[in-house]
């Protein structure tokens, strides 16, 4: 087996998880990641695998949440991006949220004791080398200037790029909790949790329909060369969502079904905000859903309208950072290979993805596929029909090309859903026919349940329990 290493760019999410895989086949990695010699807008420290926006994996249910699938395959898969977070996990309802510097802070530890891992600070401002036969492009949305015009001139293609943007968080002890209270959408108990696992702060219509006028008149961040770039609708920032009507936010984040307000049953909340505990010690909480471009002073001025929060101390406000990504069906083969270079694979949200654990999967990915090629072995790509096939096909999908070409539509970011996932037979009950949700649920855990056995033998776990 040779010697030479893998060289992976960017250690955040995808560049961890590609190292681990890689390191974990037994091929040598260098992992470069260019913090702390040169910052980004959106990082804070030079940790590995630094989460910069909400702490939440998003659901853990793999029956019934293509996200919660995606987890229990990558668990299957010996992932370190989940063990670390399930080591460092938070209560957070039916979600999997983490402690984000506990999370980071595994994943660098981790990383720096694998013998096959090497890690490199500093910046690499072009395309891997020749002499750099196997590389892994993980540098994230926040790819730096150099690189993505690097990257732009082997491609012929030009990058793409939207919005994402951070919530704030608050300080615990200055919620006013005789106006607020602990409670889980629904009661639901999720992973680590209780069903009271979000602060919920209560708004009536007066109060709900000031607090949208105040998020519409307030200043915003201006952005210049960046005006004109799409937001992705997974993270619209809250005023965005208000400009696009007054019971949006109503019908989106702050949406009050599911929850009663402790204090006062008899009185329905019109309009409810959640907070989500964002730290292991509980101190930290961060706004469900409030991600911003409001100036500093309007988001303190505005967000302590909310009631329970007149008195908030905001350990971090929000703010926005551009995302940018490749046209990666055009660019990238099933083995997420750079088309016009064998050997060179991006992987995580510069292909194209969305999430966290999206980002990861497709490290991952990348990791075995350059591994088994590092040994003279051709790539196994998953089954279609798992949530890693899935998120992969997406990306590197011919169908999107053709309605690309027809000029129907262009290539967009995605979170892993139900949607990606080829068609699949739905158990019958005897004597009855399934209806509306019923029929919905029953899908799901079929597609699931698909997934995880289709997952466990491409993984060759199934053989490998029937041997023994």
């Amino acid at each position: 087996m040779s010697d030479t290493p893998i060289h992976v760019i960017g250690g955040g999410l995808a560049g961890s998880e590609a190292a681990w895989q890689a390191a974990e086949a037994g091929v040598p990695v260098v992992l470069h990641e260019m913090r702390p010699l040169r910052g980004t807008d959106a990082h804070k420290t030079d940790g590995l695998a630094e989460l910069v926006c909400s702490n939440s994996f998003r659901s853990d249910d793999a029956e019934t949440n293509a996200v919660g699938l995606l987890h229990a395959e990558m668990r299957l898969a010996g992932s370190l991006i989940m063990r670390a977070g399930d080591a460092n996990q938070v209560p957070a309802g039916g979600a999997l949220a983490v402690d984000r510097d506990g999370f980071s802070d595994a994943v660098t530890a981790a990383i720096a004791r694998h013998p096959l891992i090497t890690v490199e600070r500093g910046e690499v401002d072009g395309l891997p080398p020749e002499s750099w036969d196997q590389a892994i492009v993980a540098t994230g949305p926040l790819t730096s200037p150099a690189l993505a015009e690097a990257i732009r001139q082997a491609t012929g293609a030009d990058a793409l790029a939207f919005f994402d943007a951070i919530a704030p968080i608050v300080h615990f002890d200055t919620i006013d909790m005789e106006t607020a209270w602990f409670q889980s959408r629904y009661d639901k108990v999720g992973p680590g949790g209780t069903g009271k696992d979000y602060i919920n702060c209560p708004l009536d219509r007066a109060q709900y329909e000031a607090f949208v006028a105040a998020l519409v008149a307030g200043g915003k961040t201006e952005f210049k060369e960046w005006e004109g770039t799409p937001y992705f609708d997974g993270c619209l920032p809250i005023e965005v969502m208000a400009e696009r009507g007054p019971e949006t936010l109503r019908h989106g984040p702050m949406k009050p079904m599911g929850l009663t307000n402790a204090h006062r049953p008899d009185v329905k909340p019109y309009a409810v905000v959640q907070l989500r505990q964002d730290n292991a010690l509980g101190t930290l909480y961060n706004m469900v859903g409030f991600q911003t471009k409001l100036k500093y002073g309007e988001q303190v001025r505005i967000f302590r309208t909310i009631p329970g929060l007149e008195q908030a101390e905001f350990a971090r406000l929000g703010g926005l950072h551009r995302n940018t990504y490749i046209n990666s069906p055009a660019l990238l083969d099933g083995t997420l290979q750079l088309k016009g270079r064998p050997g060179l694979r991006f992987a995580g949200q510069i292909t194209g993805c969305e999430g966290y654990v999206e980002s990861a999967a497709i490290g991952l990915l990348a990791g075995r596929f350059a591994a088994a090629q590092r040994q003279g072995r051709s790539p196994d790509v998953p089954p279609a029909t798992t949530a890693f096939g899935a998120l992969l096909g997406h990306i590197t999908g011919g169908h999107i090309l053709a309605e690309e070409e027809a000029g129907k539509r262009s290539f967009q970011p995605m979170n892993v859903n139900f949607g990606l996932f080829p068609p699949v037979e739905v158990p019958k009950p005897e004597g009855r026919r399934l209806r509306g949700k019923e029929k919905a649920q029953a899908k799901k855990r079929a597609v699931t349940a698909r997934a995880l056995d289709d997952c466990r033998r491409w993984l060759g776990l199934a053989a490998r329990v029937a041997a023994e």
